[in-house]
């Protein structure tokens, strides 16, 4: 018997600062949950579990200590619950993308984001400066589906109508739909075209903020400019948001094919679309949200002050979501 406990003493010191951390780490899981582990600590316990698993696996072919074996059984089973346990139910991981995966992956491409506004809002003041100049140019940056109607030759009148209608002209209707089928294609393709060296996403956000600027050209010149504002104000703050956020992705996918570092082009694309794919899961929400404001918007509120205020407000909400800065949750340590 005296060997067999020599053996089994040297067999317990050569592993039992594994088996200690271990155990440590599954009493801090019992007692706050998966949460309470950092990172490098969740990474460790499946290599504590396989170590635990491989002593436990000795220990009763050599027939060790039975208190050892009976002590290394139990380690292992709250390992194995841990390891591949239930997974998180679908709405812990619906809420976890809302309040983590979607903002974070926002605020993981802010510069690319600002350079998409940056792109935005300079070709809103080309497109208004150039057809102010020269109603001519209108034609030639807007097309005439999108136009419907409202170019520099419509009357004060109906220009004022398709904004104060309530929804009841038909026309409206269409357009508006065709804005925002037309907004949530722009955003798509803008991400989707990133690989090409993010050139097709700069330009198709150059070609619809010049298209903006020159239908504000259009009814500022006949004293509606701050009428059509309220209109586009209400669903565009998150629209174009939207649309902004899809640029920004499409630059970061385009930058990583440019510079791929020591990565092949391929490997820096896939890589940068999964950083980006949580930001594009929650545009198209934006676009759905937009279209809803814009549905019911457009018509229930003919009010431009109360139009303003709810696209001030939604724009808010959006900045206030996606920057302002979140507690972090438990406090990280290692082992």
């Amino acid at each position: 018997m005296a060997p067999l406990q020599l053996k089994s003493q040297k067999f317990r010191e050569e592993r039992e600062e594994d088996w200690r951390r271990l155990s440590f780490l599954l009493d801090k899981v019992e007692g706050g949950g998966a949460k309470s582990l950092t990172d490098v600590q969740l990474m460790a316990v499946p290599v504590l579990y396989r170590s635990a698993l491989s002593s436990l696996s000795v220990a009763r072919a050599t027939s060790l200590d039975q208190s050892l074996v009976e002590y290394l059984e139990g380690l292992c089973a709250r390992a194995y619950f841990l390891v591949y346990g239930a997974r998180a139910r679908l709405g812990e991981r619906i809420l976890r993308f809302f309040t983590h995966g979607w903002p974070a992956a926002v605020r993981s491409i802010w510069k690319e984001t600002l350079a998409a506004a940056l792109i935005v809002g300079l070709s809103v003041v080309v497109g208004y400066v150039l057809v102010r100049q020269n109603p001519d140019w209108y034609y030639a940056i807007v097309g005439s589906d999108m136009a419907s109607g409202r170019d520099p030759t419509a009357s004060a009148e109906f220009l004022r109508k398709s904004l104060y209608d309530g929804g009841k002209d038909q026309s409206l209707a269409m357009f508006a739909a065709f804005l925002f089928n037309n907004n949530a294609r722009v955003a798509l393709f803008a991400f989707a075209l990133g690989f090409a060296f993010a050139l097709p996403t700069a330009l198709l956000l150059i070609q619809n903020g010049a298209g903006m600027g020159a239908m504000i050209a259009v009814f500022a010149a006949k004293d509606l400019g701050w009428q059509f504002g309220g209109w586009l104000f209400i669903h565009g703050t998150t629209e174009l948001f939207a649309i902004i956020i899809a640029g920004g992705a499409g630059f970061r996918i385009g930058l990583a094919v440019a510079f791929p570092g020591d990565r092949t082009r391929l490997d820096a694309a896939a890589t940068a679309g999964r950083q980006t794919g949580a930001a594009m899961a929650g545009v198209v929400l934006m676009l759905l949200i937009a279209g809803l404001l814009e549905g019911f918007g457009r018509q229930l509120i003919t009010s431009d002050l109360a139009r303003y205020g709810v696209g001030a407000a939604a724009a808010a909400l959006w900045l206030s979501y996606f920057y302002l800065p979140r507690r972090e949750g438990a406090r990280r340590e290692r082992v």
